[in-house]
């Protein structure tokens, strides 16, 4: 299941409160102006910046 559309035009970054990018193959939201990204669970967006992480991520080995 994808986001709803309309939720997609109204959600901004918590930080800078700049648009975001939807990935829906990686269940993210990416902010690329600051390098971090929200997860999406249960196909809900957690728009936390406790819960961000830096984007992209780092190779594992």
């Amino acid at each position: 299941m994808s986001l709803d559309p309309q939720l997609l035009e109204i959600l901004v970054c918590p930080q800078d409160k700049g648009p975001l990018t939807y990935l829906p193959e990686k269940s993210v939201l990416v902010n690329e102006r600051l390098h971090v990204a929200y997860p999406i669970e249960d196909d809900i967006p957690v728009m936390l910046v406790d819960e961000s992480f830096a984007w992209p991520p780092e190779p594992t080995a």
